[in-house]
């Protein structure tokens, strides 16, 4: 066996140098790429469970959300009278005005005013009132566990006032609709 055919010690250490470097690359590429994982998981069940991105379709909420825009929802335990909710109907997910929760007497006069509890409801969110489509008898009492909401187009908003959609369970409430991401000119938090 000749001996000027064998690796010298320079070129072994060299050699060890690159396998301990392509190890290290391999583990810092496996750490990075499940470090990537789990926080991408992460963001999707945050999205999914608590803040649902959703798109506006429809005109039922102009003037305040349009149809095209990109809103965040959060959703809590409970949702107050003014508040918009976003929630699902018929597979679809629905946003609208909350203007009375369970138990609230609604009443809606010819001229559109709506009276929550025998007092007006002050709408300033509305640039226009209307007493729009309504199949069901004023006073209306909100069941418990419920809540009766209106669009803000109240002349193109199917809602509440039909008894097709009627009030919506809580079990089927998204979340509260509170920050507008598209488009860039009206991004913030929503009235």
């Amino acid at each position: 066996m000749a001996f000027d055919s064998l690796p010298s010690l320079n070129q072994l250490e060299a050699e060890l140098k690159r396998e301990k470097r392509k190890k290290n690359y391999g583990r810092a590429l496996r750490s990075t790429l499940f470090t990537l994982l789990v926080v991408a998981a992460a963001a999707i069940l945050i999205v999914v469970l608590f803040l649902p991105v959703l798109q506006i379709t429809g005109a039922s909420m102009s003037p305040n959300l349009k149809n095209g825009d990109v809103a965040v929802a959060v959703n809590v335990k409970n949702y107050e009278v003014g508040e918009i909710i976003a929630f699902y109907y018929n597979n679809q997910l629905m946003v609208k005005r909350v203007v009375g929760v369970g138990g609230d007497e609604i009443n809606i006069d010819k001229d559109g005013v709506v009276y929550r509890n025998g007092e007006m409801l002050p709408e300033s969110y509305l640039t226009e009132k209307s007493a729009g489509t309504s199949d069901i008898e004023y006073p209306y009492t909100v069941p418990d566990e419920q809540y009766f909401v209106l669009g803000d187009n109240r002349y193109m908003s199917i809602d509440s006032r039909v008894s097709t959609v009627g009030c919506i369970d809580k079990s089927l409430v998204a979340g509260r609709v509170f920050f507008r991401i598209w488009p860039f000119k009206s991004f913030g938090l929503i009235k």
